[in-house]
């Protein structure tokens, strides 16, 4: 069905590229108006580069193309402030707010990650998180969707907090456990107000996060300098359906249905797009 985002506006947290460059385009395929937001700098703790305001106005003019309107704003998801300031100057010229997409992450992994990395991974993917849902709360009314990223990486026992993943392994699991209970609590608070709030938790996605010489040594620990071609060997085992990873708009179709009305008694789920990785450490929750 298209134009299910029709007279709607989202605003998407790292929307320079990777996911939230996809989350943003997608809701403008189906008639969204985007505030778009992102660092656009670097994180030392953070062994590969993030994205730049280049890229950031490479996702403005695509939503453009689209024949959406859009408002960019860098702006670091550490910072309430500038948030706050970025989801007001968006509100202003697009008119009011529908949809939060609690998308910016980092994934400093690796045993050279001084400790830092620990405090830099939980500042930017769970306080973050909360930080684009309070400034952008007071902008929303009855039917409005929020929709955070976690991780099937953060929930699997030994993925990401594995000891060889270093200091920043450990703070992404523990950043995106909380986001998926902080995504279940506030699901309940905001219920009575009939506005949603929803997990989504990808596997491996191919972003700029995952093609990184950082991510290559994660998954190939038995090579010094492991390449792209070295990794794809390694990224199948993530999952049991036979992919080495999803594309982007595969999490973006799923962020699309929460977002849209057709999503609009579904609140409090946590949505694994995960070609079956969590299947091994889950039940179907049949009673006995």
């Amino acid at each position: 069905m298209a134009g299910r985002m029709a007279g709607k506006v989202a605003f998407v947290t790292g929307a320079a590229r990777g996911q939230g460059r996809s989350h943003a385009l997608r809701l403008a395929q189906e008639g969204a108006d985007v505030i778009a937001v992102d660092v656009c700098a670097d994180i030392a703790s953070n062994h590969y580069p993030l994205a730049t305001e280049a890229d950031l106005a490479e996702t403005a003019r695509l939503v453009e193309a689209l024949d959406r309107r859009v408002v960019t704003q860098v702006a670091d998801v550490r910072d309430r402030a500038q948030l706050a300031a970025a989801v007001a100057a968006g509100v202003a010229e697009l008119g009011h707010l529908d949809v939060v997409v609690a998308n910016a992450g980092i994934c400093p992994l690796g045993a050279d990650v001084p400790v830092q990395g620990w405090f830099d991974v939980v500042a930017v993917n769970l306080t973050g998180v909360l930080n684009a849902v309070e400034v952008a709360l007071p902008h929303l009314t009855a039917g409005a969707s929020i929709v955070c990223t976690g991780s099937v990486a953060g929930l699997l026992s030994g993925g990401t907090d594995n000891p060889q993943n270093g200091p920043g392994g450990s703070g992404y699991s523990f950043a995106k456990q909380n986001v998926a209970r902080f995504v279940h609590e506030l699901a309940k608070q905001l219920a009575p107000q009939s506005i949603r709030v929803n997990a989504v938790h990808p596997t491996n996605v191919d972003t700029p996060m995952l093609q990184s010489e950082p991510m290559y040594r994660v998954f190939r620990p038995d090579l010094e300098n492991p390449t792209r071609e070295d990794a794809m060997l390694a990224f199948p085992a993530m999952q049991p359906m036979p992919i080495p990873f999803v594309d982007p708009v595969d999490i973006s179709n799923a962020v699309l249905f929460l977002a849209s009305d057709e999503a609009r008694y579904v609140t409090g789920l946590q949505l694994k797009v995960d070609a079956g990785a969590l299947l091994a450490t889950t039940t179907s929750g049949a009673p006995a």
